[in-house]
């Protein structure tokens, strides 16, 4: 059966000589793997630059219960990414979040505010012109809403510690190892007030960024299942 729906790419990669898989979150379906022809025609309806990380996708795709890859019928792009795809801080900041939500959407996941959010992001990112290098700082923070799992914020300010494990500040070093000391929990509180909007006003040095990215990362791999370490985030510890 055929559907129209929305989709933001998340991968691309070969499957045989003649197909690749490439692996959409849609607006309808969530996370699915597509099987797509590996045509280098101009004229094919389904050209591989179609598929470049985080690119916005209206969709016609065919459907079948219990088949693991699924097929794309028609794609256009809703419209052009040009920053995204030449400004280089854009470039490592595209990979990186690629491979993140890679990483955590599973196929499982079907929720609609989700994919607005991740539209909404690739929009801001492509406009940006100001504020680009603390992107991602904001959007992971962001994503935490829109996956159940945001950091309970109370008591920021009075507490030192921020417990990773149970997702909330404390007074007190967890028991545990799994916590953030106080440095990086005053960067999480700071975080906290970031958004798409106001990000180009924080002066953060690329050691603090590190940082703030290494322990969301840590935070993430705790409270999602099977988060492995990624290869895009030695390229991304570059940006300024």
């Amino acid at each position: 059966m055929l559907h129209k729906t929305e989709g933001i790419v998340l991968s691309t990669f070969p499957y045989s000589d003649t197909y690749s898989i490439t692996q959409l979150f849609t607006r309808d379906f969530g996370r699915v793997s597509y099987l797509l022809p590996r045509s280098k025609s101009r004229k094919s309806k389904l050209n591989a630059s179609l598929f470049a990380p985080l690119t916005l996708l209206w969709l016609e795709v065919e459907h079948k219960p219990l088949r693991d890859l699924q097929r794309i019928r028609d794609a256009t792009r809703q419209f052009p990414q040009y920053d995204i795809n030449s400004h280089m801080t854009k470039i490592s900041l595209t990979f990186f979040l690629s491979e993140l939500l890679t990483r955590l959407l599973h196929e499982s996941d079907h929720n609609e505010l989700l994919f607005d959010y991740l539209k909404n992001s690739v929009e801001t990112l492509e406009a940006t012109e100001k504020g680009v290098a603390n992107f991602h700082l904001a959007f992971m923070l962001g994503l935490t809403r829109f996956m159940g799992i945001y950091p309970n914020m109370e008591g920021a300010g009075r507490n030192h510690f921020f417990d990773l494990m149970n997702g909330e500040f404390t007074r007190h070093v967890p028991l545990h190892t799994h916590y953030l000391n106080r440095e990086q929990s005053a960067y999480l509180q700071l975080l906290q007030r970031m958004h798409y909007g106001n990000m180009h006003l924080f002066r953060l040095s690329r050691s603090q960024r590190n940082l703030i990215v290494d322990s969301l990362l840590g935070y993430f791999r705790l409270h999602t299942y099977d988060f492995p370490p990624l290869k895009s985030l030695d390229v991304l510890r570059e940006l300024g």
